[in-house]
């Protein structure tokens, strides 16, 4: 079993919150794809990081999770690529973890 995770701003290159349905959409296409989904939008995680010689920048992110028995990489690479057009960002990180079910 593979556990997969979207990390996904909360907010665009300005500052502005999306829409929240941007995330009814993606939540709504992921449960098509694969039948369900855990998504943690109430209590964003904050994600920091500090380019070279620059002060670190804080971003509010939402966590999307989905649990599946095998990982299809050329759907997922597709899907970030379609993610990272809808959202304007450069890069949208979607990672994978092998899980044990107790």
């Amino acid at each position: 079993m593979h556990l997969t995770q979207i990390l996904l701003p909360l907010y665009d290159n300005d500052g502005k919150p999306f829409p929240v349905e941007v995330f009814h959409a993606i939540r709504d296409e992921l449960v098509a794809q694969f039948g369900g989904l855990t998504a943690y939008m109430r209590a964003p995680a904050e994600g920091l990081w500090s380019p070279p010689g620059r002060d670190a920048t804080r971003e509010d992110i939402a966590v999307f999770e989905i649990m599946t028995p095998e990982i299809n990489s050329a759907w997922w690479s597709r899907y970030r690529k379609t993610l990272e057009g809808r959202l304007r960002q450069e890069t949208i990180v979607i990672r994978s973890h092998p899980i044990q079910l107790l």
